[in-house]
C-alpha cells in the first residue's frame, strides 16, 4: 500500500552553492526526509533538510516539513482522498 505525506520547502533556506545540474540541465538538490512516529506541536510527521557530501564530513540544514495525509493506519479515515470519478467526456 502506497502512503502520502505532503508538506512545503521553504525556498529561502535553499543553500544556492551545491545545487548541481542534471545532464538536461535540470536543478537539483539532494534532500533528507526524516519521518517521526509522532506528530510535533504543528502535527507535522516529518522534517525536510537539504543535504550535502563535501568530502568527508556530512551536512545538511532544514528546509521544511511534512504531514501524514493518507495511508497511515492513524490518518482519520475522512482525510483519505475519495474514489476518483470517471470524468463525464
Amino acid at each position: 500500500m502506497s502512503k502520502l505525506l505532503k508538506g512545503s520547502i521553504d525556498l529561502n533556506k535553499i543553500n544556492e552553492s551545491v545545487v548541481f545540474k542534471g545532464a538536461k540541465g535540470a536543478k537539483y538538490i539532494y534532500v533528507d526526509i526524516w519521518i517521526n512516529e509522532d506528530a510535533d506541536n504543528y502535527g507535522n510527521h516529518a522534517g525536510i533538510k537539504q543535504s550535502t557530501n563535501d568530502g568527508e564530513s556530512f551536512k545538511s540544514h532544514y528546509i521544511g516539513n511534512a504531514k501524514k495525509s493518507f495511508g497511515w493506519a492513524d490518518v482519520v479515515e475522512n482525510e483519505k482522498p475519495s474514489e476518483s470519478k470517471p470524468l463525464p467526456f
